[in-house]
């Protein structure tokens, strides 16, 4: 929102700019005036001191009462239901201050130049002239500048008002999807370290040792991980660093079992990628492919750069999946969770995929915007406030 002192100034600097402008308007009309006299005097008594002064008396009572009928505009607005009410009152108002105006230029006349003029001043006499026709029309298109100057600041108020509604809404948007993700990506570490136990549980009795190094692993991976910024993106050499991490609690388990190979191109390591986002798909090889075959299981990583896309792929030699599994497969809370998170943070820019096409085993795919940390800071500086 706007700080009040802020608005304060904004309406003062308004007012002055508005008050410059009048007092440009009328002395514009009066030299157009003056000029119009000198150039053609045929139609009245060209210029003399008297006709000057009066003529520019009456331009300042009208820049004076430029304000006042401004703010009849506000008191006596068009725009209601019963609008023929304050249309007769407008039309008697500018009957009254032709009528005042008119007046006191004519007694000014005569007190500055008494017998100067060649007809007798009276009131009656002057609401039949031309002159106060002139001075009513000038009211009422001082009363239309009012209203267009009334409409036009409603309308620049509404336009910033919707302006500002739009940025709270963006921001509250962001900060909604922020907390989001943060619940997806909080909800991964509860589901990962039950997995990991449980996963101990199952070497307790036959390899005591090998418990008790998977503890130490697993210490070791749940610092690593709180130490992490809590950022929903993060570098794929940060990620992968994690996973191995991981990895190797599961070789403990599988005892040479479980062999991982990774093919990461050069170029993807500092591309940004979902915090936490390999973790849940090499558990999913690990749990429907790996542990479900009795020779060594293979699990290979995968990362390359498409033209603007990043892709990431885990692959294992399991005993695979069949087309209609692939449905049942997703409902788990790793995948479950990895696809809401990529729509969370790319919208329709990515893709989750799965293959079982080969003979054995299935591939995950992912596809996903290619961008670094530089990136963001480029088109953060670069971008238009």
């Amino acid at each position: 929102m706007t700080p009040p002192s802020s608005s304060s100034n904004s309406t003062t600097r308004r007012l002055w700019i508005e008050g410059a402008l009048v007092v440009a308007f009328w002395g514009m009309i009066l030299m157009l005036n003056v000029g119009q006299r000198a150039i053609d005097p045929r139609g009245g008594t060209g210029i003399t001191m008297p006709v000057l002064v009066i003529t520019s008396l009456e331009y300042i009572l009208w820049g004076c009462l430029t304000p006042a009928i401004f703010w009849l505009t506000r008191r006596i607005s068009l725009e209601r239901s019963d609008w023929l009410r304050p249309v007769l009152l407008h039309i008697g108002i500018a009957f009254v201050v032709a009528f005042v105006i008119d007046a006191v230029v004519h007694l000014a006349f005569d007190r500055l130049y008494p017998g100067q003029r060649p007809w007798r001043y009276h009131p009656l006499h002057q609401l039949l002239t031309l002159r106060f026709l002139d001075e009513w029309i000038t009211y009422l298109v001082v009363l239309a500048a009012g209203f267009a100057r009334d409409y036009f600041l409603r309308y620049r108020e509404h336009l910033k008002e919707s302006i500002q509604l739009e940025a709270d809404k963006a921001r509250l948007q962001a900060q909604l999807t922020e907390a989001r993700l943060q619940a997806l990506r909080m909800q991964l570490n509860p589901h990962f370290l039950f997995n990991t136990l449980h996963a101990i549980a199952s070497l307790v009795e036959r390899d005591p040792r090998g418990v008790r190094r998977m503890i130490a692993r697993l210490s070791d991976l749940l610092r690593y991980t709180l130490e992490q910024t809590g950022a929903q993106e993060i570098p794929l050499h940060q990620e992968l660093d994690l996973l191995r991490r991981y990895l190797d609690i599961q070789r403990v388990r599988f005892q040479g079992r479980l062999d991982v190979t990774e093919d990461i191109a050069p170029e993807t390591a500092d591309a940004l990628v979902p915090n936490l986002i390999l973790q849940p798909l090499v558990e999913n090889a690990i749990k429907h492919g790996v542990s479900r075959i009795d020779r060594v299981g293979h699990i290979h990583l995968r990362a390359w750069r498409e033209g603007d896309a990043l892709h990431l792929s885990v692959s294992d030699n399991g005993p695979g999946i069949a087309g209609d599994g692939v449905p049942d497969l997703e409902q788990g809370v790793g995948l479950r969770n990895t696809r809401e998170r990529l729509a969370g943070l790319y919208g329709e820019a990515y893709r989750l995929t799965f293959d079982t096409t080969g003979p054995e085993g299935l591939t995950v795919h992912v596809a996903l915007p290619f961008h670094t940390a530089a990136d963001l800071l480029t088109h953060a500086v670069t971008e238009p406030s």
